[in-house]
Formats: structure tokens, sequence, C-alpha cells
């Protein structure tokens, strides 16, 4: 890595941390709540809570959003329990927290969510359940229907995520095949209030996509769920009792899930208190304060790695040559891309993303391209995404490292590994989609 890249680098991660950090979830729950005589001030709204206080929760997030509400509540919360990702726990003193398997659901995911499911069924009217969901939440919510099993849900989650579906596709399905998701938890609250504080990691900041939407009246149907499994052409590879009980549903022998206008919804309050456009602008001003002229491209990034990738340098070229630039630029893109896996290798979406940026920017210098992910952990991997520039692929080349080869088998980590350019955050206990930091110097 020369030292131009490495220079770059080091104020790209700056941009980028600025963003991470503004979204604490520590810092956002002290913002939307607090205590006053008699009760709870969430959001500007009062609410009289003359019962007990129980808290759940699911997203990598979410043990973090649990330390900032002890924080406020202390000894006035009567239990919780919150299912992180593995690495993304802390120490908490009324709230329990499982650690479980993330993107794939494993045990422990399935015994917190049973664990978690029996904590909102002592909810009782005069009670107030609080739940923390982010992103993550629903791998982490992991249960199933009757006459599936654990191994059924994991085959299923990693057909659905390796296929190249979208989130909302992936959680249609998802909401279809659980006990929980797509407002099932606000119907087992019921009639105890309900307040979700929301961390989101969709575009549009949709409660009925976050974390499959627990206590969000659900806008799909069976039918919609079968049909993503057709799209993807999944059915032949799904298991048998997954698709027998979608059937069910689209046959009417099972109810769907609550509509819009139950009853169960009337004291539920979905309160987004974080997300991708607040991390963008702190990562913006942190551009300005650094000297750059900054402009942010929201909801840029819902399309395929190819896609996105040519859209970026696309941009990145234009405003390089504009011929009005007065001083350094930095472009900000902001979402979450897909990636339809097709080799053994190992790697995330943005790692992919930074790959494909650095074969386009072969020949173009005085651009540096940061990919990363808001939670600090891209796909598999501890990396939170990669850096690029021209020297990234040419230099490669040069030290017999094939970039073709990784990107060819849908192995960024390594290659970033070999050719340098990481970013390692570790654990951010935050989640608000991704990041993509464009610095332009010449």
């Amino acid at each position: 890595m020369t030292s131009e890249l490495t220079d770059k680098r080091l104020l790209a991660e700056e941009v980028f941390l600025a963003g991470i950090n503004a979204v604490h979830p520590s810092r956002l729950i002290r913002k939307f709540i607090g205590q006053t005589e008699g009760g709870l001030i969430i959001n500007n709204i009062i609410l009289n809570v003359p019962g007990k206080i129980l808290v759940t929760g699911a997203g990598k997030a979410s043990g973090a959003m649990a330390g900032g509400l002890e924080e406020v509540l202390g000894d006035n919360i009567s239990e919780g329990h919150v299912i992180v990702k593995y690495g993304h726990s802390r120490p908490l003193k009324r709230i329990r927290i499982t650690e479980a398997g993330h993107p794939e659901p494993d045990h422990n995911g399935f015994a917190g969510t049973k664990a978690l499911i029996e904590i909102a069924k002592k909810a009782a009217e005069g009670d107030l359940l609080i739940c923390l969901m982010s992103g993550g939440g629903s791998s982490l919510l992991a249960d199933y229907p009757e006459g599936a099993s654990e191994e059924d849900m994991i085959i299923m989650n990693n057909l659905l995520v390796k296929c190249g579906a979208s989130i909302s596709e992936i959680n249609t399905v998802r909401k279809h095949l659980s006990n929980i998701k797509g407002g099932q938890l606000a119907r087992i609250a019921y009639p105890a209030t309900l307040v979700n504080l929301i961390l989101s990691d969709v575009p549009g900041d949709d409660p009925a996509v976050i974390a499959s939407g627990p206590t969000v009246p659900d806008r799909t149907t069976f039918a919609d769920a079968m049909a993503v499994i057709e799209k993807y052409r999944l059915r032949d590879k799904f298991p048998r009792s997954l698709i027998s009980h979608l059937q069910k549903g689209i046959d009417g022998i099972i109810p769907d899930n609550p509509r819009n206008g139950d009853r169960i919804f009337e004291r539920v309050h979905n309160i987004i208190i974080g997300n991708n456009a607040a991390a963008l602008s702190a990562s913006a001003a942190k551009a300005d304060e650094l000297g750059f002229e900054t402009f942010i491209f929201e909801n840029s990034l819902f399309a395929d790695v190819e896609t996105a990738s040519k859209q970026i340098i696309e941009k990145a070229l234009f405003y390089r040559n504009d011929e009005n630039r007065r001083k350094p630029r930095c472009l900000l893109f902001g979402g979450e891309t897909t990636l339809a896996v097709k080799g053994s290798g190992k790697g995330g979406r943005n790692q992919h993303l930074a790959m494909l940026c650095a074969k386009l920017l072969r020949r173009h210098t005085g651009i540096t391209v940061l990919c990363g992910g808001t939670d600090g952990t891209d796909g598999p991997t501890h990396a939170a995404g990669a850096v690029a520039d021209n020297n990234t692929w040419t230099g490669a080349v040069l030290n017999r490292i094939d970039p073709e080869y990784y990107l060819e088998n849908y192995d960024s980590f390594n290659f970033f590994r070999e050719a340098g350019g990481h970013i390692i955050t570790g654990p951010t206990f935050t989640n608000v989609m991704d990041i993509v930091v464009v610095l332009i110097s010449e």
C-alpha cells in the first residue's frame, strides 16, 4: 500500500467512523427516553406505567441499546432478555443477553427466542414492554413452525441469504415461518403497552421490515412468501416441512399474520431512533471539518454490487472532472447492496464492492473508495470492509497476486488480506446499513 493510499485511507476511515459514532445505541437511547414523575417520556410521548417494565430485543445493536436503557431506567426494569450476535454482548444488571449465530441462526438463537417469548407472555394490562430491535434481528429471532426443525430453518436461511434476494424479500419468507415475526410479538404482549425502539438497517426505515417487523402489522401474505421462493427457483431446495407450512397458509388452513386495524396494535408505538441518513449526516460534517466539499447520495446503494460499483465510479469521475472544483471532494453513499454469492471464497458485500471499484479505478488516479458496514462486520468476516484506489488492483498484480482469481471466487476477504486495504473496526454495537466514502484529491 502506497503512502498516498495510506493517508487517504486514514481520512476516509475518519469520515466513516464519524458516521458510526453518531448512531451509537446508548447515545440514541438517552436521547429518546427519559423518566418523569409517575411514568416515562419516550419520543415526547408521556406514558403512565402502573405495572412492570419488561424488555425484549434482538439485533446486533440490541445489547448496547439494553445498556443505554439500563442507564436510564435502572432498577425500574423488572426483567428482560435480548439476543445479540456473538461478540456483541456487554455486562448488564437487569437484562439477560444471549449470544447467537448471525447471519446463520444456531441453537442459541432458538433458545434465546424462546426465552424472549416467555418474557413477552408475562406482559399484562398496565405493564410496559420495551422492545429493542436492530439490524440482524431477523436471523437472531430464530424459531420455527409446527412440524419443522432448527435444521430446516438453518437451511432456509442459507438459501435465502445466498440467492441474491433483497432483505425485504427474505423477511417476507421469514415472517411466515415464525411465531414472533410479522406482528406476532404484539399479539403475544397484548393488552400491555408496547414500545419498540428501532435502529433501522433497511431502505426507507420501514418498521415492518426491520427484524421482520415483530411489532408491526404485516402487509405480506403466505402467497407473497411462496412467490419469493419461486422467483429465485428455491422450491426444490427448500425443506418440505416449510413448503408444507406455507401451502397451509395459502390454502387458509392456518391464519395469516395480524393485519393493520387489528386491536392488538392499539397500544403499540414503533419509533425509529437511528438510521443511515443520520450516520451520513455525521460523516458529512466530519468531511467538511477535514476540508472537503461534501456531497451526500442517500438511498444510493440499493442495487447489486456490479451495478453499484459502476454507479459509484461514474459519479466519482464526474465530480473529479468538474471544472468548477476548487478543493478536494468527498462523496457519501448510503444503503445496502445485494450480492449473490457464486464462489467458495470468503468475503462480504462491502469487500466485494471495494474489489469491483478497484478494478474500475485501474486507470484513474486521485480517487479513494472506502466501502464499509456500520456494524463492523462484513459478511462472515471480522472486517468492516475495505478501501481501494488505482494502485489496489495494479499493485496486487505487480506483487503476483491474481485479483481476477479472488474476484471470480468471491474471495474478497483473502484478496485484501494479501493486497492490503482492510478496514477493521471490531464490533461497533450499531447497525444502520453501509456507508461508501469516496475521496477525490485531484
